[in-house]
């Protein structure tokens, strides 16, 4: 598989503002090849805000957010071609199976959706004897490898953004979320992330950020 090119994430003097509430202020880190953020905290703490500046959905407060030395508010599209963003929502569409909901993720994403690397992707998340199944029957559990399969046909993208990837995983889906995270961290890829688990990633540089502090 294809090592991502040089690559470098960073943020400075991030504030996060909601209301009235300041979550958090004067944040600051740097992601390059191979690095893993994993960020923890209480529920309001801003987790998931933080993600959303990462991938350009809500500007902070103060502060910046730079790709390559580049502004991502300049970079605009381009930034947002590189990555790719799972959310703590499934998104699955209920009347649809989950054949149908991921190749029209990708497709969205822009993201190669052929049916045989569909079919693939949702093997490699234990899905493949419920693919023609109506996404409205499927278990959480199920659901959220659904998501997640969409790293599978993400391999292009260098930097990727999970709002709480091992939630509502069994012990099973959680070594394969794992083991999809590693190689791409070992390909050169970028990775930030909220858990509120304590699993165990390989990675050539892993850094923590626990927003409750």
């Amino acid at each position: 598989m294809k090592s991502h090119p040089t690559a470098t994430l960073r943020a400075t003097g991030l504030d996060c503002v909601r209301g009235e509430r300041r979550l958090f202020a004067g944040l600051a880190f740097e992601l390059s090849n191979g690095g893993l953020l994993q960020v923890s905290g209480p529920n309001g703490s801003g987790k998931t805000s933080l993600l959303r500046m990462v991938c350009g959905l809500l500007p902070p407060a103060a502060g910046s957010l730079a790709w390559n030395g580049t502004s991502i508010r300049t970079l605009g599209e381009e930034y947002n071609a590189g990555l790719v963003y799972v959310g703590h929502l499934n998104a699955a569409k209920e009347e649809l199976n989950a054949r149908e909901t991921l190749g029209l993720a990708a497709r969205l994403a822009g993201l190669t959706a052929d049916p045989g690397t569909v079919a693939d992707a949702l093997a490699a998340f234990g899905l493949a004897r419920h693919d023609r199944l109506p996404c409205k029957v499927l278990s959480q559990g199920q659901k959220r490898r659904l998501a997640l399969a969409r790293l599978k046909l993400s391999a292009s993208k260098a930097l990727w953004v999970l709002d709480e990837p091992f939630a509502a995983l069994d012990a099973a889906g959680i070594a394969v979320m794992r083991a999809v995270l590693e190689d791409h961290l070992a390909r050169g890829g970028l990775a930030l992330l909220t858990t509120h688990q304590a699993v165990p990633v390989a990675a050539p540089s892993a850094q923590t950020l626990d927003l409750g502090q």
